[in-house]
């Protein structure tokens, strides 16, 4: 990879990510708000094994809470990682790379978690609009995080083989 261009990339693909999680933070804390509020008045009416849960969703289906609670951590955890990442990308060194990439996987492995859930939940059935928006929005993560992960990896590589020039 070129001098740069890597940096470039990993830094555009952060920039990207810290929008996106923030879109997932923003729906899964609305979906989970939403389900609180409603959990009461719904809930009361159900029979008892559905009753045990503290939440209940009134909307999407059984697998939706699965679908938000994981996506709210994803979001939380990728929105903080892509916001140190950035800071780490800009100083361009081993071990401040080493560390993104580290939080960068722990934070694909999330998504990715997330993600199947929600391809999950659309395989069950029909969800509302805002589900489906979380749903597409977690799928492009996947893909983005992805690549990110690569590009900051492969500065890991161009620093080091920098570095062992130079020695």
């Amino acid at each position: 990879m070129a001098s740069g261009a890597g940096k470039s990339a990993a830094f555009a693909l952060l920039v990207l990510n810290v929008f996106l999680y923030f879109i997932v933070i923003a729906i899964a804390a609305w979906a989970v708000n939403h389900g609180i509020e409603r959990s009461r008045e719904t809930a009361s009416q159900l029979s008892p094994p559905a009753r045990l849960f503290p939440i209940y969703y009134p909307f999407g289906n059984m697998a939706t809470g699965f679908v938000i609670i994981f996506s709210l951590l994803a979001g939380v955890v990728g929105f903080t990682t892509s916001i140190t990442g950035i800071n780490n990308v800009l100083q361009w060194n081993a071990p401040s790379l080493q560390a993104a990439v580290a939080s960068s996987l722990v934070t694909w492995l999330l998504t990715l978690l997330a993600m199947g859930l929600a391809c999950k939940e659309i395989d069950v059935g029909w969800t509302d609009s805002n589900l489906r928006t979380l749903e597409t929005v977690l799928i492009m993560l996947s893909g983005t995080q992805l690549f990110c992960t690569a590009a900051i990896y492969l500065g890991v590589e161009e620093v080091g083989a920098r570095t062992t020039v130079l020695i």
